[in-house]
């Protein structure tokens, strides 16, 4: 069992053991419930401290268990707190570290709760789309008041437990512990031993002088900062319930809560990305106790944006970094930029000065090779064309350490060419950042196919301490992230030709929720960069058809924000989208050229044959082994691409919108003689699992 039992003179000690945060499996609960019971069975013991071993007193539920019937297998959390609470012997928590979810729900179905500073307490649900389910938003409030619990079940995040404990007539915790927690946690057990009655939690009353008021504000404001998300609304009402009905009442309104929570598809979605991100770090066939190499300098090749972004998610980390670049004034622009960004943060309350200046100690410059051939990893930010990386690599692999890994920031290049142009091949990884490099939440990994295994495991661990969501991805054009958004891109086009207008196109992907339409995303990336990959592609694959719209928009010279016109106009200064008459006259002489008469297009169809494009190439992706597993392409777009959180990724919508029906859409569309038949056949992995009634999950 997961937790341990000992007697220490008139007290009995649980301890809950289940790295690395104790979370609540069921192995947990037998071991916490057989505790309680022979503490209770032995006359010597006067009570009882339960506590956690290692990092955490309890972080919750265990993901490990998500879904599974040991998940709600008896004792559940609710048992195992009533079993608490009716206890006869007094029950004290020993909080330290880390009580969450349901590891807070379980220390409140405790007699008393004593804790360490600087605890995190949280009651984090919200975030997978639910409330807290085992009485934490009937409990709460009676401890805290209304108003913080509210505050906290509804945001979700932590708050440091000294700061609760300093609260007036705040009823959470009876003592904070400076020394020995448990120590503190036995003389505390020998105080209250024969203290009766035993306090419950439960049995604590809770009012508000306002409440009506109160919970109509809380409405509001909720409504407007989740308007996608039913669960912080749930919350509100769940709360209200601790105020307005009994105990058990409220119990059951919650519990009834919580499970019509759990069949809804934004609680899916979430708990799929919640899943999914700590599951895009386990690779197949590299075990997580691989040696990792020592980083403990970087070299950066480039100074521009992408240079000073990824640069400053070490120095963020505490990693010193050397910039290299061939021109001092390349160097003291990268500088100055990096500089600006973090003085911005110092302006805005984000960052202390002092550590602005630690981080910018970190950072030096060098217009030689010679000197950055004593750092640990060198990334290369030029120019994306394979003849300037050949250069960059052929002088990297003269002058790098042995060991050293050399990684490329190329958004769709071979990775295996590039690792050619070196003797160490098996050193060579593709790191692909997002713009902008120092905000964007994802990196995709490449691993080349002689990428050393120690490589992959030392660049995944570097990722989580800069803070990415890393994912890896096999090689080929445009990896995971790009190979998918060109078929987006291109069925964006032929909306164009069939009918569309470039803001009727965005307004229907935003509305599904997409953070940016496909039009506003190019003008914001530079439409000459998809112009440049398309020139590559008509050499490449002359039988891959795209509309030409694009192309005569580059042709006009309008590549977006940068030069105040792209499929927008925009004015100087301002980043507002103005629907364009030039470019929507431009667009009606090209369909005049072809032949085709315009027709309505409803955005299901719009938002249909942009996301299923995207699922369709996913599909093969994984067939491929590109990806290995749909979760990491979801992670890709949730985090690089905009896709909205409460739908999961284009992998986990295509789920819940069931396959059957995606690959029936598909069919209409490749009946459709304007777009691409041969793309709509759905691939086989798709048609598979769809005729067989499976998901991508």
């Amino acid at each position: 069992m997961s937790a341990s039992y000992e007697v220490r003179g008139n007290v009995a000690v649980i301890t809950m053991n289940n790295p690395p945060v104790n979370g609540l499996g069921y192995e947990t609960r037998r071991g916490i419930a057989a505790g309680v019971e022979q503490a209770v069975a032995d006359g010597s013991v006067k009570a009882i401290v339960l506590t956690g071993a290692g990092r955490a007193f309890s972080g919750g539920a265990d993901i490990r268990e998500f879904g599974s019937p040991k998940a709600v297998a008896e004792p559940n959390l609710l048992s195992l707190i009533r079993l608490l609470e009716d206890c006869p012997k007094p029950v004290i928590a020993a909080v330290h570290s880390v009580a969450m979810g349901g590891g807070l729900e379980l220390a409140l179905g405790a007699h008393y709760r004593i804790v360490t500073p600087g605890a995190q307490i949280a009651l984090p649900e919200v975030k997978l789309g639910l409330i807290p389910g085992a009485g934490g938003t009937q409990r709460l409030p009676r401890v805290l008041g209304v108003e913080t619990a509210l505050n906290m079940i509804v945001s979700g995040e932590p708050v440091k437990s000294e700061l609760l404990a300093a609260q007036p007539g705040q009823k959470l915790f009876d003592k904070v512990v400076e020394g020995d927690l448990m120590t503190a946690a036995l003389a505390f057990a020998a105080e209250v031993a024969d203290r009766r009655p035993l306090l419950r939690v439960r049995d604590m009353s809770v009012t508000h002088p306002n409440a009506d008021a109160y919970f109509q504000f809380a409405r509001n404001t909720v409504k407007a900062m989740a308007k996608n998300f039913p669960a912080p609304a749930k919350c509100v009402d769940a709360v209200e319930a601790a105020l307005k009905r009994r105990f058990d009442d409220g119990m059951v309104y919650e519990r009834e809560v919580f499970m019509a929570l759990m069949l809804t598809p934004e609680s899916k979605a979430l708990r799929h990305a919640f899943i999914g991100e700590r599951a895009a770090s386990k690779i197949p066939d590299v075990p997580e106790d691989t040696p990792k190499r020592n980083i403990e300098k970087i070299a950066v090749i480039g100074a521009g944006t992408m240079g000073g972004g990824i640069s400053m998610n070490f120095l963020n980390a505490g990693i010193p970094v050397v910039m290299l670049e061939m021109k001092q004034e390349a160097l003291d622009r990268g500088v100055a930029t990096i500089r600006k960004n973090y003085e911005s943060q110092v302006k805005r309350g984000k960052l202390k000065q002092d550590k602005y200046e630690q981080r910018m100690a970190l950072l030096s410059t060098t217009l030689s090779y010679d000197e950055i051939k004593d750092a640990d990893m060198v990334i290369e930010a030029v120019f994306e064309e394979m003849g300037v990386k050949e250069k960059v690599f052929r002088q990297l692999d003269a002058v790098m350490k042995p060991g050293a890994i050399l990684a490329s920031n190329t958004s769709t290049l071979d990775v295996d060419q590039i690792a050619s142009f070196t003797k160490r091949p098996q050193d060579v990884i593709g790191t692909h950042f997002f713009s902008p490099a120092n905000v964007m939440k994802l990196l995709e990994v490449v691993r080349g196919k002689a990428t050393a295994k120690d490589v992959l495991a030392t660049v995944m661990a570097l990722g989580k301490k800069i803070r990415k969501t890393s994912v890896v991805s096999g090689v080929c054009d445009g990896f995971i992230g790009n190979r998918m958004i060109e078929q987006y891109s291109r069925q964006a086009g032929f909306l164009l030709e069939e009918g569309c207008t470039p803001a009727q196109v965005d307004k229907a992907v935003e509305k599904f929720g997409f953070a940016m339409g496909p039009f506003r995303m190019g003008d914001l990336a530079g439409n000459d960069i998809g112009w440049a990959i398309r020139k590559r592609r008509y050499v490449e694959k002359p039988h891959m058809r795209y509309s030409k719209t694009a192309d005569l928009l580059c042709e006009l010279g309008r590549y977006g924000q940068k030069t105040g016109a792209g499929w927008y106009d925009y004015q100087a200064g301002k980043r507002d989208a103005i629907p364009s008459a030039v470019v929507v006259e431009m667009i009606e002489k090209h369909r005049a050229a072809l032949g085709i008469t315009p027709r309505r297009i409803s955005d299901e169809e719009i938002v249909h044959r942009l996301v299923y494009s995207l699922v369709n190439e996913g599909a093969k992706i994984l067939e491929e082994g590109i990806a290995s597993k749909a979760s990491d392409i979801d992670m890709v777009y949730l985090t690089g691409y905009g896709f909205p959180l409460w739908r999961g990724g284009p992998m986990c919508y295509a789920d819940t919108q069931g396959l059957f029906n995606v690959v029936q859409a598909m069919k209409r569309f490749a009946a459709n003689p304007l777009d691409d038949a041969a793309f709509w056949q759905p691939a086989p992995l798709l048609a598979r699992l769809a005729a067989e009634g499976k998901s991508f999950s």
